[in-house]
């Protein structure tokens, strides 16, 4: 936090010029429930370390982990400079008419505008970690079992509720035929011929969210997975084919155990399909040719809300 000098021009030659680091104030921190320790207290380190005071407002979508935060961090912090707000969406609503000196917000793009909307009448600077369709390209040249592997393991963790996770995978009519067995393969690895018993696969959040999943099996083909149990909450990892452009598994973030295949004829085509749309949070793309990989850096950007696109080359 020192000052840092810096070196003076021929019209201030005669002064002596420094950056003072000085801390914003009092940051609002509204996490989400996915991930809700991490996504908690990792802004808030960073805003106490930078020697802000912090309002901290935990999702009420992770009811546990929101009491644990509110009666655990007052033990190990000081208490003047942060406060933990337990809140639903009307009481954040208030929460947002006080005026902040910076915004921290992860969640969905429907919020984020809300959050944006509201600073806006004071000037806040906000962060916005927003959700969003991550596409996922493998083009023809790849190994299949490598691919299923790793996408199958990104897609299904913490049961499919991570914003970066690749949300549909876009590829030839060949490719495909070879996926599936390589995804149902990599399924049992992971999970075992039964993923209801698998100690390694999570729950949906709530009966909302479960509900909306559902309507959403009904997309297109169930190729593998598919069962679900409204009682615990469960779905199966879940591939879907024969999908529409136009179907509601395509026009919104899935964040559950469900991953769509979309054909296409190749990496022109799937690059207008993706910039057709709005910019992803994420982009993945296999390859063994270095030109398919490279090229998608300047063919499509990702939000600008994260660094830019991801590709992994298989």
């Amino acid at each position: 936090m020192k000052d840092e000098h810096v070196s003076t021009n021929l019209f201030t030659k005669l002064n002596s010029g420094f950056i003072r680091k000085e801390p914003l104030g009092l940051v609002l921190i509204i996490s989400p429930w996915n991930y809700p320790i991490n996504l908690t207290l990792v802004p808030l380190v960073g805003a106490l370390a930078a020697g802000n005071c912090v309002v901290l407002k935990p999702s009420e979508q992770s009811q546990s982990t929101e009491k644990v935060l509110a009666e655990v961090l007052p033990q190990y912090l000081d208490q003047s400079c942060f406060a933990v707000v337990r809140a639903g969406p009307q009481e954040t609503e208030h929460l947002l008419e006080n005026k902040f000196d910076y915004i921290f917000f992860t969640g969905s793009p429907r919020v984020g505008k809300l959050i944006m909307a509201a600073a806006a009448k004071h000037l806040t600077p906000v962060t916005l970690e927003l959700g969003g369709k991550n596409p996922c390209y493998v083009d023809d040249d790849c190994d299949p079992q490598t691919v299923a592997n790793r996408v199958v393991f990104f897609r299904y963790l913490n049961a499919g509720q991570t914003c970066v996770a690749p949300d549909y995978v876009l590829c030839s009519r060949e490719t495909q035929e070879r996926l599936l067995p390589a995804m149902q393969s990599a399924i049992t690895q992971f999970y075992g011929e039964d993923p209801k018993a698998s100690p390694d696969l999570g729950r949906i959040i709530n009966q909302k969210h479960f509900k909306r999943l559902q309507g959403l099996l009904r997309c297109g083909r169930v190729a593998i997975g598919g069962q679900s149990d409204e009682t615990e909450r469960y779905i199966a990892p879940t591939v879907l084919v024969d999908v529409q452009e136009t179907e509601p598994v395509m026009q919104e973030e899935i964040f559950g155990p469900i991953l769509p295949l979309v054909t296409v004829r190749g990496l022109d085509e799937a690059v207008d399909f993706i910039t057709r749309r709005e910019k992803p949070l994420a982009l993945y793309a296999f390859s063994n040719n270095s030109q398919a990989t490279a090229g998608w850096a300047g063919t499509t950007a990702s939000s600008p809300s994260t660094p830019s696109p991801t590709t992994a080359p298989a």
